[in-house]
């Protein structure tokens, strides 16, 4: 029987001499392994030897740190450095098989999406004067982008060929080259009228069909970054959080959608997830908007 002191006394000779791993290496799985004998020694007058420890009692280890409040970055951390010390114990025929080997790290903790309400997006759309060229071509991009959720990448791909203003439809190219129509609202159409009639394409652009619906003022198509920098001014002019992004567009359109009553099926169209997965973030958004108006509403909310 080896007991855990030694055999992690061992693994981090192991990394010092034959992988010379870092100080820093060396103290963060000193660390982890430490933390885990601690664990082991809890309420018991002898702590299991290395080849005693089984699955169950790294669940139990895993579990503990959850309750302890570690991010789920942290235990995925640890389980990475005990799956390391298992593995070199099992190597040197410590222990016959890697009891950490079935552990699955924690899911990542996915960030709720930034988004605006609908006062601040009024106030966005507002921005871009309306009487330059400029300044019309930012207010069509914006409201296309908002009236269809579209990616940016979408956005400046647009031809004059994918807008259907009788239907109030565009087709939209989005990842995978998968294709979806995608609903134009009136303000939307609107300010597309407008900025067509003022655009000027350069010489040797596209024309018809093909003629890209957003250009520069040299008539050239525009790119991603310029949608990036353009968005970046009006976001300051208008006094909004600075972590709007053009994909902060796409997230208040779904947002608002389910917030409206829409259900999540049609959302998922019209973004054109592939998964359903990946929309249900949004409806994460949505619940915790209504727990706080519920929280400010309610009488008994505490």
């Amino acid at each position: 029987m080896v007991s855990l002191k030694a055999a992690i006394g061992r693994f981090l000779r192991y990394l010092l001499v034959e992988r010379n791993a870092s100080d820093l290496t060396i103290k963060s799985y000193r660390e982890d392994l430490t933390s885990l004998a601690e664990y082991l020694a809890l309420d018991v007058p002898q702590p299991p030897a290395v080849e005693e420890i089984s699955p169950l009692d790294l669940r139990g280890y895993v579990a503990a740190l959850h309750e302890a409040g570690y991010a789920r970055s942290s235990v995925s951390r640890r389980l990475a450095s005990l799956r390391s010390f298992f593995r070199f114990a099992q190597r040197e025929g410590i222990v016959d098989s890697n009891p950490a080997k079935p552990l699955r790290n924690p899911r990542p903790q996915r960030k709720l999406p930034h988004f605006l309400t609908a006062d601040e997006i009024n106030r966005l759309l507002e921005t871009p004067p309306a009487d330059t060229a400029p300044g019309l071509r930012d207010r069509a991009m914006l409201e296309s982008m908002y009236s269809a959720g579209l990616r940016v990448s979408e956005a400046v791909g647009l031809n004059d060929g994918d807008i259907d203003f009788d239907d109030g439809l565009i087709r939209i190219r989005g990842k995978g080259r998968r294709e979806r129509l995608g609903p134009l609202g009136s303000y939307a159409i609107a300010a597309l009228k407008k900025w067509l009639h003022s655009r000027t394409l350069a010489d040797g652009e596209q024309h018809g069909e093909l003629a890209p619906v957003f250009v520069n003022r040299f008539g050239r198509r525009l790119t991603t970054r310029s949608v990036g920098r353009m968005l970046e001014k009006h976001i300051k002019s208008a006094g909004l959080d600075t972590r709007t992004s053009p994909h902060t567009l796409r997230h208040s359109f779904a947002t608002h959608l389910l917030d409206g009553g829409a259900d999540i099926r049609s959302v998922q169209e019209l973004l054109g997830h592939k998964s359903l997965t990946t929309t249900q973030i949004y409806t994460h958004v949505s619940t915790a908007g209504l727990r706080e108006a519920y929280k400010k509403s309610h009488p008994r909310a505490g």
